[in-house]
């Protein structure tokens, strides 16, 4: 979870683009999340630290793409975690 932290700037409006430190997060998160049980997983706490900020909601979805990560789990407050496979 700690690899998403530098996301932070991005997604609460402070940064006008993901840090590199965010993307290179966001791919090792992605890489180390490679089952359905570790992604569900990381979908819960994403979303249980999503909920300590105050957020753009629309930004932290645009991660992945902007990052260029084909990412297995969205990050993103809203998703339902058991509906990742």
């Amino acid at each position: 979870m700690f690899d998403i932290l530098p996301c932070l700037s991005y997604v609460t409006g402070s940064a006008a683009n993901p840090t590199a430190a965010c993307c290179d997060g966001v791919k090792n998160l992605n890489a180390a999340a490679n089952t359905t049980p570790d992604r569900q997983a990381v979908c819960r706490c994403i979303k249980s630290a999503a909920g300590s900020y105050t957020y753009d909601s629309g930004k932290a979805d645009k991660i992945p793409d902007l990052c260029g990560v084909n990412a297995g789990v969205p990050i993103s407050g809203s998703t339902n975690c058991d509906e990742i496979h």
